[in-house]
C-alpha cells in the first residue's frame, strides 16, 4: 500500500496491495479496499463499504455514506463495489437499510461525473451509467444496462439487461431487458440491436427478441395475454423465458408501447 501523509487512513481499514490513496483521501474503520484500487484526492469512503481489486475512485467521490432515508435506524450495513468498477468525479453511493442491508455495484461498471447511486440498489455487472444519473433506493439494474445522462430513476424500479435509456428520461415503470427506452413519457423504442451485436448475440437471436416485443408493444393486447401468446408460439431459450419472468413479476408495471402514453 502507498498512501499520500495527508490522507486520513484508520489504521483498523482492510487495505489490499498496490493500492494507491492520495491527498485528503479519508478512509473509515470498517472499510475493506482490494488490491490494485486507486483512491483519488479528496474521496471519502465510509464504514461499511467494500471494494474489490483495480477499483478506481475519482476525487470528491463519497461511498458508503448513510442513506438519505429518515427510516434508517443506525443499522449496520453494507456498500459493495465490483473489481474494475470506475466511480467519477463526485459520485455519492449511499449504504443500505433493513431492507437489503446492502448497496451493490458490479464488476467493471463506469458511474460518470456527479451519478447517485441510493441506498439498496443493486447494479449489475457493465452498466455504465452517465453523468448525472439519479438512481432512487431500491432500484435494480441488470448486467450491461446504459443510463443515458441526466436519466432519473423512480424508487422500486427495475431495469433489465442490455437496456439503453435515453439521455434525460425519466423511468417511473420497469424496463424489460433488451429494449430501447426514450421519449417522455418513457416508452419502448425498439430492441438495442447495436447494443447485442456488439455483445455477440447472433441474428437469429435479435430477431427473436424483435418477435417476442412485437407481442408486448405492438399489438394492442394486454400484457397478461401477450405473454400467454409469447409462451405458446416462441420457442423456450434463456431470453425468452427471461422476458416472460421479467414482465410478469413486474411490481410497477412495464413502460407503454411507442405511442401509447403512460
Amino acid at each position: 500500500m502507498s498512501y499520500h501523509p495527508l490522507a486520513n487512513v484508520h489504521p483498523d481499514a482492510k487495505i489490499g496491495a498496490n493500492v494507491i490513496i492520495e491527498p485528503f483521501a479519508t478512509i473509515g474503520k470498517n472499510v475493506v479496499i482490494g488490491d490494485g484500487c486507486w483512491i483519488g484526492p479528496n474521496v471519502v469512503i465510509f464504514d461499511g463499504a467494500r471494494l474489490g481489486k483495480n477499483v478506481k475512485v475519482y476525487p470528491g467521490a463519497s461511498i458508503s455514506a448513510i442513506p438519505q432515508d429518515l427510516k434508517f435506524a443506525g443499522e449496520e450495513t453494507e456498500t459493495f463495489i465490483g473489481d474494475n468498477t470506475v466511480i467519477r468525479e463526485f459520485v455519492t453511493i449511499s449504504r443500505g437499510t433493513h431492507d437489503k442491508f446492502k448497496t451493490v455495484i458490479g464488476n467493471n461498471c463506469l458511474l460518470m461525473a456527479y451519478v447517485h447511486v441510493a441506498h439498496d440498489c443493486l447494479i449489475g455487472n457493465n452498466c455504465i451509467l452517465v453523468n448525472t444519473v439519479q438512481v432512487a433506493g431500491h432500484v435494480t439494474i441488470d448486467d450491461w444496462a446504459i443510463i443515458g445522462g441526466a436519466s432519473a430513476l423512480h424508487q422500486f424500479v427495475k431495469v433489465g439487461a442490455h437496456v439503453m435509456i435515453s439521455g434525460g428520461s425519466l423511468v417511473r415503470k420497469d424496463v424489460p431487458p433488451y429494449t430501447k427506452a426514450a421519449r417522455e413519457p418513457l416508452a419502448y423504442a425498439g430492441i438495442n440491436s447495436v447494443g447485442l451485436r456488439r455483445r455477440g448475440f447472433t441474428s437469429e437471436k435479435i430477431s427473436e427478441i424483435q418477435e417476442i416485443y412485437r407481442y408486448i408493444f405492438m399489438k394492442g393486447i394486454n400484457n397478461t395475454k401477450a405473454l400467454d401468446i409469447i409462451a405458446e408460439t416462441i420457442p423456450a431459450s434463456a431470453e425468452r423465458d427471461y422476458i416472460i419472468d421479467f414482465i410478469s413479476k413486474s411490481e410497477r408495471g412495464i413502460m407503454k408501447g411507442y405511442g401509447l402514453g403512460d
